[in-house]
């Protein structure tokens, strides 16, 4: 997984980024202007005591790029108490 400048800017360590990814909590669809599939991965980082939310571009040519990366807000917590569900 490519891992873009912008996932960088909270300080999520890239490790943590693809940790979060792999082991996804949740995994929820976003809508987006593009035709790019567009995800939000709700995870745990390796050390397991920090939930991230990370949004991965999965493009058609079988790249993945994370462009957003940081400790999960609690609106999202919604979805793992949900176990989930689609936005």
């Amino acid at each position: 997984m490519e891992i873009h400048r912008s996932a960088r800017r909270h300080g999520i360590d890239e490790a943590d980024i693809e940790h979060a990814v792999e082991h996804a909590l949740a995994a929820l669809d976003e809508d987006n202007d593009e035709t790019i599939n567009q995800v939000l991965y709700l995870g745990w980082n390796r050390a397991g005591d920090t939930l991230l939310e990370i949004v991965v571009l999965h493009f058609d040519d079988g790249r993945d790029m994370a462009i957003h990366a940081m400790k999960m807000r609690p609106r999202y917590q919604r979805y793992l108490t949900r176990g989930g569900d689609d936005a």
